[in-house]
């Protein structure tokens, strides 16, 4: 196949599960407040998956959506990438299973992990594929089902999460549409600052280890916080000049939607004043690699971003791994 040198964002689509869980019925739960969760992250309510919903369901709708925004047929499709870290199950890739519910025949499918920076890695890839040419219209979807990996009893981290997905269709493009620039980058060493034990082949999960808790998410909040602030900040100083656009020249900032204060910071750090940051993580809480598509599906269909406008996309997650990315929005 031929090179291209870009690769557009052609269509868009999100997807969330129905069940709403406000803060007044955590209150319920866990010993909280709606004033201490507002206050402390920005977040008021969450969705959360019901009986037969999973990563696939959510991964499918959003996809579905996706392919009928870009207006392209699913047997266009000859790559599906899913970034997700809460797979359907530890094995196949549960992108096959997305392939297969759309009805997308013979394509390329498998998953990436890279936690709550799942989207900036993955169209990253996604977008590196369609510029070499090795594949031509790519289906990539981003999101996770986080309460299945929720301690309800503990109110550090039960109050944080919800479910959701993403997705975005690229195509290549001679004028300079999609992804501009891409700054990835990782901290090994810090791994232990948020994760879940039990379930991989470190740890597998024993009747023992599950009935500690094991198998659910835990995370050092304060270290988090500063590690965050500052890999989004230097990544997306470099994504910037690396694209060559001035901060002046942004439309909008979507970052990473886990807590209103790190926005804030991130945007401090940034001067970009907030009415040109998106948030919208008080309707549904951190989704990990959800939130940033499902950010940019709700921009667009809010009129936020037009055609040629430069968005600035930023992330952190587990790993620790932190990801910015400038895309430039409009389809050629």
């Amino acid at each position: 196949m031929s090179m291209s040198r870009y690769a557009a964002i052609t269509g868009w689509g999100m997807a969330v599960p129905e069940r709403v869980l406000t803060n007044a019925d955590l209150e319920r739960m866990v010993s909280t407040s709606d004033e201490w969760i507002a206050t402390r992250t920005g977040i008021r309510e969450r969705r959360v998956v019901s009986e037969g919903e999973s990563t696939s369901t959510l991964a499918t709708e959003a996809g579905r959506r996706a392919l009928a925004s870009a207006g392209l047929d699913a047997s266009s499709i000859d790559l599906v990438i899913l970034a997700t870290c809460t797979p359907d199950r530890p094995f196949p890739a549960t992108a096959c299973t997305v392939q297969a519910n759309l009805g997308i025949p013979h394509a390329a499918a498998c998953d990436l992990a890279a936690a709550c920076s799942g989207f900036v890695y993955g169209l990253s890839v996604a977008t590196s594929m369609v510029r070499s040419g090795a594949a031509r219209n790519v289906l990539f979807i981003s999101g996770d089902v986080f309460t299945h990996y929720i301690n309800w009893n503990d109110r550090n981290t039960c109050v944080l999460f919800g479910d959701g997905a993403g997705a975005v269709v690229l195509k290549p493009s001679d004028e300079p549409y999609g992804q501009l620039s891409s700054v990835l980058g990782a901290s090994g060493k810090d791994e232990d600052l948020m994760a879940v034990d039990a379930g991989g082949t470190r740890m597998p999960a024993t009747a023992e280890r599950l009935g500690q808790g094991r198998q659910y998410v835990y995370m050092n909040g304060r270290e988090v916080f500063k590690l965050a602030v500052r890999g989004m900040g230097d990544s997306s100083v470099q994504a910037l000049a690396e694209a060559g656009v001035a901060k002046e020249d942004l439309a909008l900032v979507v970052p990473h939607q886990a807590n209103l204060r790190i926005i804030e910071a991130t945007a401090k750090r940034l001067d970009v004043p907030m009415d040109r940051v998106f948030v919208n993580l008080d309707r549904y809480g951190n989704t990990s690699a959800g939130t940033i598509p499902i950010a940019l599906a709700e921009a667009a269909a809010q009129g936020r971003l037009k055609p040629g406008d430069y968005v600035l996309l930023t992330a952190f997650g587990g790993g620790l791994t932190w990801a910015s990315s400038v895309v430039r929005w409009g389809r050629p």
